[in-house]
């Protein structure tokens, strides 16, 4: 039986509950309970705090698991990431007073506050800085206005959290984050199978089925404009100067594309979400 383990709080856990759903998995009825056995699919779900699940996927305790980037590389599991899985996207960043700071240089003698100091500390000693990272577990903004750091080192999403507090990002960011699939390194029976799940997932979201109808001499200059993954799909109709024809196209350009369709001749032009997809 695979052993997976899922965010049971935060940023990443409806995001990841609701993906595996649409995976075909069984979840949790009840935030409260802490293991679900999904009997049908042969899996057993352990729901952890994020920052936790790093360390039992690289014991080996739980075969694969669901976390952000940044806390598996701040964990220095021995676990290795398999899959990005598109949600949850953030930037690691150094922060500091207004025009006080502009590189890692300035951060020299410094106090830096953060929740990720072995990540601090590695992106210091790679920039040849000697600071001290701070650890605290969360609201890292107040404590340079606290006085218990000069600077920090935090995620940011908007940075509207940071201005608030009188910060801002500085230097190169640290990291790119994102919520990722993590394994212990062993290819446990049933991996596979949900490794090709939540890719089709990530293909259904991204994507869209596109139908219309064209006239055979315009189909040539319509298929330029969506060329689809491998081919669009053309049947006749009964007109047999008409044809249909079926394409995936990136969800995000189906506006723009259904444009181009209509200029190059195509009509009745009709757009499909995807449920699910194996690709």
């Amino acid at each position: 039986m695979l052993k997976i383990a899922v965010p049971n709080k935060g940023a990443l856990s409806e995001t990841a509950a609701a993906m595996l759903a649409e995976a075909g998995y069984r979840g949790r009825r009840d935030s409260k309970e802490l293991t679900v056995t999904d009997v049908e699919n042969d899996v057993e779900f352990f729901y952890l705090r994020p920052r936790d699940i790093a360390t039992y996927v690289g014991s080996g305790a739980l075969d694969v698991g669901i976390t952000g980037r940044d806390l598996f590389l701040d964990s220095g599991s021995p676990a290795i990431e398999l899959k990005e899985l598109g949600f949850a996207r953030s930037t690691f960043r150094f922060a500091g007073p207004v025009g006080r700071f502009s590189s890692l240089a300035d951060l020299e003698g410094m106090r830096i506050a953060s929740s990720y100091t072995r990540l601090v500390d590695e992106a210091l000693a790679a920039a040849g800085v000697n600071a001290t990272s701070v650890h605290l577990d969360g609201a890292v903004e107040s404590s340079v206005k606290l006085g218990v750091a000069d600077a920090v080192a935090d995620v940011v999403e908007t940075g509207t959290t940071l201005r608030t507090q009188g910060l801002e990002p500085f230097g190169d960011a640290i990291l790119s984050s994102e919520a990722i699939l993590i394994g212990s390194g062993v290819e446990a029976p049933g991996l596979a199978k949900l490794r090709r799940r939540l890719n089709g997932v990530l293909v259904a979201r991204r994507y869209v089925l596109l139908d219309y109808d064209v006239h055979r001499d315009s189909l040539d200059e319509t298929v330029r404009v969506a060329s689809g993954m491998e081919s669009p799909t053309v049947s006749p109709l009964h007109d047999p100067d008409w044809v249909a024809v079926r394409v995936m196209v990136e969800s995000s350009r189906t506006n723009e594309i259904m444009d181009a369709l209509a200029e190059a001749g195509a009509r009745a032009i009709l757009v499909t979400n995807i449920v699910a997809a194996r690709i």
